[in-house]
């Protein structure tokens, strides 16, 4: 079965169709990873986006779902350059194929991939289609064209749960509140690994409800999309600063810095990937970390009387870490919880997280 993708500059390229027949629209960005696809095609983080994978054969060792990062498949398609139709893995469930038809997905193949994103690194990422059980290239670029740009969506509202749940942990180890961007799974693991009592809570939750649930710390998220539309967390962390510890991932990175005044933008084509260089200016090591955001803290607003920037990445000097000098505030643009990826940064963070949360829960106790 043939398919296209259709770029917003006019470029459409014919190969292979995956998964079901039909058409998806999204932002085209690549991820430099060479495993790690199940949880990368299942992080909420992709709403919105269709993923490509530079490396090019992905699907060898096939889908478990023991790794998902949330229920189903997030990321509106997939290209890829060769997808594995016979994968070879104990726990594989599903040839990568099975996977997007089971999950009502379209994908392309047997296309260049390298050109794709050589033209994605010189121009910036841009609107994108494919159509499965076509060949029509123009029609491929209308749909490209015409859908509004990711910024301006709420992608937000289409990952966050619905409904707040719990993960208990062991006594004496906190609560921390967690606020769902778009959270992944192993966000929920890590604390729930160092026996901090989680409760989940949607994006939209106010200051007064978290409160409620009585919260040693708060953990804002990784999600998709521009953190200027996380209007409510901007302002939860705004009524919360200095009350109580806060602490965010990647898109919650982004929305305590807004909240603390400086500004984000959308970069030129983003950090996706599982082997980021991440320099820590503390410790003067670099940690290599897994990234997945399209937008960054411009480092010249963050006023640098009130916040530290603890760490900067080493390949474009971006924003990686904050740190307030006076406030219990910290964040990072990587994901520590990793998954894909190396967990140098994963002790670390939950380390520090775990032991606020402890040392809150004393003085409490006292």
């Amino acid at each position: 079965m043939k398919a296209v993708l259709g770029l917003e500059d006019g470029t459409f390229v014919i190969g292979e169709g995956l998964g079901v027949e039909g058409s998806v629209q999204g932002e085209l960005v690549f991820t430099t990873q060479f495993t790690g696809y199940e949880e990368a095609l299942t992080d909420p983080s992709y709403k919105g986006q269709i993923l490509m994978f530079t490396y090019p054969l992905i699907g060898n060792y096939g889908i478990s779902g023991d790794t998902f990062q949330s229920d189903h498949m997030q990321a509106e398609g997939l290209v890829v350059r060769e997808a594995c139709d016979q994968p070879s893995h104990h726990r594989s469930k599903r040839s990568l194929n099975e996977f997007l038809i089971y999950e009502g997905k379209s994908g392309i193949m047997g296309i260049d991939t390298r050109m794709l994103t050589i033209k994605t690194r010189e121009h910036g990422t841009m609107k994108s289609a494919i159509i499965v059980g076509s060949e029509n290239g123009a029609e491929a670029v209308r749909l490209a064209r015409e859908q509004p740009d990711i910024g301006g969506l709420d992608l937000i509202g289409k990952v966050t749960c619905k409904e707040p749940y719990q993960v208990k942990g062991r006594e004496g180890a906190g609560n921390i509140v967690l606020m769902d961007f778009g959270a992944k799974r192993n966000i929920v693991k890590s604390l729930s690994n160092r026996g901090i009592n989680v409760i989940v809570v949607p994006a939209a939750t106010k200051k007064r409800d978290i409160l409620k649930y009585e919260p040693d710390a708060i953990l804002l998220s990784n999600g998709p999309g521009d953190p200027q539309q996380a209007t409510n967390g901007i302002s939860v962390v705004k009524e919360l600063a200095g009350e109580i510890p806060i602490f965010g991932i990647c898109l919650g990175h982004q929305i305590i810095s807004l909240a603390l005044g400086a500004d984000t933008y959308k970069m030129k084509f983003g950090h996706r990937g599982a082997n980021q260089p991440v320099k820590d200016m503390k410790r003067g090591i670099v940690h290599i970390t897994s990234q997945n955001h399209g937008y960054a803290v411009d480092e010249n607003s963050v006023d640098k009387k009130e916040v530290s920037i603890t760490q900067l990445n080493t390949n474009d000097g971006t924003v990686e870490g904050i740190e307030h000098k006076n406030l219990e505030i910290m964040s990072v643009q990587y994901h520590p919880e990793a998954h894909p990826g190396p967990l140098d940064t994963e002790k670390i963070f939950f380390d520090r997280v775990a032991e606020t949360l402890q040392r809150k829960t004393v003085i409490v106790s006292r």
